[in-house]
């Protein structure tokens, strides 16, 4: 069994336009990643989440 090598980013996006920040652990760190974890952490509510943009997490 292979374990992906993640790495720690920072994602920092608009939750229905208030800006907030979430970490994850990412393969890639993608703005498609990054929308699935931000998915993950809030569920399939009727939040609209906008503006998505991924670093690395010093």
């Amino acid at each position: 069994m292979t374990v992906a090598q993640t790495t720690k980013y920072v994602i920092k996006y608009k939750l229905n336009g208030e800006r907030r920040f979430e970490f994850a652990q990412l393969e890639k760190g993608t703005e498609e990643e990054a929308k699935a974890a931000l998915d993950a952490i809030h569920g399939s509510s009727e939040d609209v989440i906008s503006d998505i943009a991924v670093s690395k997490a010093l």
